[in-house]
């Protein structure tokens, strides 16, 4: 079996929450680049990557172009081929749109590996268990008003979601009362036995972490996380050995090498992985295991109908984002039921694209 053709088009959908009926901007989207990998065997695997925001389109070059190189290859051999391009790439990576694209071919080689297999990927990894648990993600952001959060939370608490997760860092500068006091709002809606996480992407300093994370503490959070700059190795680790609440990042980490610095610096109490930053399922796991051997637990970022397959997989796979940015690209794509996640029984990832999707791809 050979790499007979590698082909990606953009995709754009509608920037909608429908986990809790959120309000969304008129006309705004969602672009994702998706890849297909077609087999001289008549196999096909299916890739998602995006990040690209104003770049789409190069990503959707590089898509085209990386996987021009991979035609003619055993798409078993994913290593052999991922070491092809990184050569071919030269000094454009590791990090950037080479990753964000070579994501999208590895994600399709291992569907392919699974489909040839007749094994869900979830097998094909390690088959650790075959239900995982979810968080409702994506409904309770910072730009919401308080009142507009406070009643999706109650949404959602209604629609059997036992975890969730919310922002901090609100829109005109810091003010610790009003954060502390949209996470007590909260809290008091949902009650204290459902998990509420709470990402700050970025945006607090280290001091200011220390100020409103000890002031959070009673609120119970299952997790601050990227609680300031995701390459501040030493501030992270201070964070996380001062608050009580644990510390989840790595969300922004391009490739393996950096995480291999936020461990070794003990940054975080939870390490989460982003398969497109990471560089594709090869990657990902390969930080799971340096994750496993630094005795944390690993959480998914984006990409659920993927991810749940990489959650169940290993020992330390904690939870799974239930973002529903991507299911619209397939159809009967694996949804959660009451805050758990069924991984898919199909070869590889389980996931078809809908028909006006593949009818984009051509032949």
């Amino acid at each position: 079996m050979k790499i007979e053709r590698v082909a990606s088009q953009i995709v754009r959908l509608p920037a909608d929450e429908p986990l809790a009926d959120g309000k969304t901007v008129p006309g705004a989207t969602r672009d994702i680049v998706v890849a297909k990998i077609l087999t001289t065997d008549g196999i096909e695997g299916v890739g998602v990557t995006f990040f690209g925001a104003a770049m789409t389109g190069a990503l959707k070059v590089a898509v085209d172009e990386l996987g021009a190189l991979a035609v003619g290859s055993n798409p078993h051999h994913v290593e052999h081929i991922a070491d092809k391009l990184r050569q071919a790439a030269g000094t454009s990576g590791p990090g950037g749109l080479f990753t964000l694209a070579l994501s999208a071919i590895d994600t399709a080689l291992w569907d392919i590996r699974g489909k040839a297999l007749g094994l869900p990927l979830a097998s094909l990894l390690g088959g650790y268990r075959d239900c995982v648990p979810a968080y409702a993600s994506g409904a309770l952001m910072r730009t919401q008003s308080l009142d507009e959060v406070v009643a999706a939370a109650g949404r959602l608490v209604e629609r059997g979601w036992s975890a969730m997760k919310t922002q901090l860092a609100l829109p005109g500068g810091t003010e610790p009362e009003q954060e502390v006091d949209r996470i007590r709002r909260i809290r008091e809606v949902i009650g204290p036995q459902v998990r509420l996480m709470c990402d700050i992407n970025q945006r607090w300093t280290v001091p200011e972490a220390f100020s409103i994370g000890e002031r959070l503490e009673p609120y119970h959070l299952h997790w601050l996380e990227d609680v300031t700059t995701c390459d501040d190795y030493q501030g992270l680790a201070r964070v996380a050995s001062k608050l009580k609440t644990p510390i989840a990042g790595g969300e922004y980490l391009y490739g393996i090498a950096p995480f291999r610095q936020m461990l070794e610096a003990r940054s975080v109490d939870i390490v989460m992985i982003d398969l497109v930053r990471v560089g594709g399922i090869t990657q990902w796991m390969k930080v799971a295991g340096m994750a496993e051997a630094f005795n944390l637990p690993v959480v998914s970022h984006l990409i659920p109908e993927v991810h749940v397959h990489l959650i169940a997989a290993i020992p330390n796979g904690h939870i799974v984002e239930y973002m529903p940015w991507t299911r619209s690209l397939f159809e009967d794509p694996p949804m959660p039921q009451r805050g758990s996640m069924a991984v898919p029984s199909k070869p590889g990832l389980g996931l078809v694209f809908t028909k006006a999707i593949d009818a984009g791809f051509g032949r």
